[in-house]
């Protein structure tokens, strides 16, 4: 059975990421706007990506006797610069996902729920690739320049 305070700080986090998948939504509208379909289609990928992190933890809160819910969805920014704005948005915001993520497995250490804890382990060596993959694009766009912008676009269109 999970703790009332633990499925409340879930699903606080359901709704955070439906406002992850909402944001990189956006910025895959920004992008396609500006010629970036490549850039595009990778940031619908992390849209669905983080529907499915909303899914799941929903999924696993019923699972546990709970209630999952989610709370209202603000609006997200709807323009950036440049591509290397936007990616440097994201890589801000998936260490902000990081310390959401390290807080719920904190409140789940105080409540003594080894499983939820096991659970969001799992979450954490997800936002270490996360970060990572983001911090590698700010990279790579930055020591690539504005010349390369559009061979990095297509490389990152095909992603999976």
């Amino acid at each position: 059975m999970i703790t009332t305070k633990l499925q409340d700080a879930i699903n606080a986090q359901i709704t955070r990421e439906i406002w992850s998948a909402n944001l990189y939504l956006s910025m895959a509208f920004y992008l396609d706007k500006e010629g970036f379909s490549g850039f595009s289609t990778w940031m619908k990928k992390q849209s669905q990506e983080e529907m499915e992190h909303a899914y799941t933890m929903a999924d696993y809160v019923i699972k546990r006797g709970g209630t999952a819910s989610f709370g209202q969805i603000d609006s997200v920014p709807t323009t950036w610069t440049t591509p290397l704005s936007v990616f440097e948005a994201v890589y801000e915001h998936e260490c902000k996902v990081s310390r959401w993520i390290d807080e719920l497995v904190d409140i789940a250490a105080a409540e003594n729920d080894k499983a939820s804890q096991d659970f969001l382990w799992g979450f954490v060596r997800e936002q270490v690739e996360e970060e990572a993959t983001a911090s590698s694009i700010v990279d790579r766009i930055r020591k690539m320049g504005d010349s390369a912008i559009f061979n990095l676009d297509q490389l990152y269109g095909s992603r999976k």
